[in-house]
């Protein structure tokens, strides 16, 4: 004998946005998502007709949610997506309307399947999200869920590029917000957390040879149009120089706090990039194609030459401007910000330097090999 088909039953509305796929508004715990809705992963048939549409786990993204979920105190606003089945009932409650006419509100009956049944409901968005619930240890979370009822995998898919199709938030944009920022964060942005605080005091502190100069979401090219750098530039730049132990911010940052010394750190930033700034006057404050040390890969390697020069420099010594401008003043003939070529690095036009990783590293090499031929030659 059969044994009899189990129901998962919860209170839901249903919204008749479309007459013939109605979206029902509801709650699951991660467990009852996993029981109920599948992952159509996008993949391919014997005969090469493409099946599914969701991208394959992005690990790192699941393991970030987790991380947060695992965290504390949770608010998990985002909605998971599912498409329904025509298995699924929808009974209205009953008794005098209090709903406006805007939504009708009852009791969902999703199908439990045993081991052999397929699943009735499919993730149309947020496979991630739900790959992380189900590895979080708060088993009792409750989940938004919106879903649409559609048999047809056409649908589905439509309604995955739909949901998709948008662009993400801009780097640029996340950069920024960060430090406003007063909850946990996961690992990656955390770390980007001080140096877009300290992108920030650049663009900002009136003794900075940055400000006004750097490229924020929310200054739209700056009221003057001066701002000529992007900000993920000097956020990337600063990043490498607080994490890499060779970094000469690296000393000025509490491991296990994650905190700076600011006067420190601010000092040797305001020292090193006022003697650039003195240095190669003809190219500073220039559009990025107009100078290429406005440009990102002049951005990324001048701070590793920063990393070189200020790592035997204190910045709170009196003397330490006039010793970094005579370092600087030292390679600077050998230079091509804004015209002509690098020819030790076969020959590159000055404006083909590129922001590659390729790019940054050649340049790199070369700026700090300048730099130990020019002290040899002085010494």
């Amino acid at each position: 004998m059969p044994r009899e088909k189990s129901f998962l039953r919860r209170r839901a509305l249903r919204l008749d946005q479309h007459p013939k796929h109605p979206l029902f508004q509801f709650a699951l715990t991660p467990s009852e998502l996993l029981a109920v809705a599948d992952i159509s992963r996008v993949s391919r048939d014997d005969a090469g007709k493409l099946l599914g549409y969701q991208r394959p786990e992005v690990k790192r993204h699941v393991a970030n949610i987790v991380e947060y979920l695992d965290g504390g105190d949770v608010l998990f606003p985002n909605s998971v997506i599912l498409a329904l089945s025509s298995g699924i009932t929808f009974r209205q409650v009953r008794g005098p309307k209090v709903d406006e006419g805007r939504a009708v509100a009852g009791t969902l009956e999703i199908p439990l399947p045993d081991v052999s049944q397929a699943k009735p409901a499919w993730i149309v968005d947020g496979q991630q999200r739900a790959l992380a619930l189900s590895k979080c240890r708060n088993k009792n979370l409750v989940v938004p869920v919106n879903g649409f009822l559609a048999d047809d995998v056409t649908i589905q898919r439509d309604q995955f590029l739909r949901i998709n199709s948008a662009k993400p938030l801009p780097r640029g944009l996340i950069t920024e917000l960060l430090p406003e920022v007063d909850t946990v964060l996961p690992s990656h942005l955390a770390a980007r957390k001080i140096p877009s605080a300290l992108c920030d005091l650049l663009n900002k502190h009136p003794e900075s040879p940055f400000r006004g100069l750097i490229r924020r979401a929310s200054t739209q090219g700056g009221a003057d149009g001066n701002a000529v750098v992007a900000d993920t530039a000097i956020v990337a730049m600063l990043q490498e120089s607080l994490s890499n132990p060779a970094g000469c911010l690296f000393p000025y940052r509490n491991l296990a706090t994650g905190e700076i010394e600011s006067q420190a750190v601010t000092s040797m930033l305001f020292t090193f990039w006022s003697a650039v700034r003195d240095t190669f006057q003809e190219a500073w404050g220039l559009p990025p194609t107009r100078s290429r040390l406005m440009h990102s890969v002049g951005m990324r390697a001048m701070g590793r030459l920063m990393d070189k020069v200020m790592g035997s420099v204190n910045p709170l010594d009196p003397q330490a401007a006039r010793c970094v401008r005579f370092e600087l003043e030292a390679l600077a003939p050998y230079c091509h910000w804004t015209n002509g070529a690098w020819n030790e690095l076969n020959n590159i036009r000055w404006d083909g330097l590129q922001s590659t990783p390729q790019h940054v590293r050649l340049l790199s090499n070369h700026l700090m090999r300048l730099h130990i031929a020019t002290r040899r030659a002085v010494a």
